[in-house]
């Protein structure tokens, strides 16, 4: 089984460590399925981490060990330009479905549009809380 997680998903495991994201990320740790990840999100999730509203809750090593352990996963170095989201900074990661032919993907955004689509091509688009409901 092969998932994209959300960049808001791997920032909630670092910051929750008894909530479905972090429960998702020991999940695949342990080998239980493949996560589809790209250069791109590997730079937001760098980026984001250093927020202002992060930065005094997230230690830069475990972020640091995350982005590590994440070079691992399924890297992608490119993405297509010409698959569209609701949000335009979601596209990455609806494009990360479709080259990394993904099972689901799991976002814990619920403004951006992305769960009201329900699926994208094969991918099946869930919450981390109904993503372990269902998959783990």
């Amino acid at each position: 089984m092969r998932v994209v997680l959300d960049t808001n998903v791997l920032l909630s495991a670092l910051l929750s460590p008894h909530g479905p994201p972090e429960l998702i990320y020991r999940a695949w740790r342990a080998a239980r399925f493949e996560i589809v990840t790209s250069v791109k999100q590997l730079d937001e999730l760098r980026r984001a981490s250093r927020y202002p509203k992060f930065k005094a809750v997230l230690q830069p090593h475990r972020v640091g060990t995350m982005v590590n352990n994440l070079q691992r996963a399924i890297v992608l170095e490119s993405l297509p330009s010409d698959i569209e989201a609701d949000d335009p900074f979601d596209a990455f990661l609806l494009a990360m479905s479709v080259v990394g032919e993904a099972d689901y993907l799991v976002t814990g955004d619920q403004r951006a549009g992305l769960l009201k689509l329900g699926h994208f091509e094969h991918t099946r688009i869930l919450t981390p809380a109904a993503f372990c409901a269902e998959a783990l």
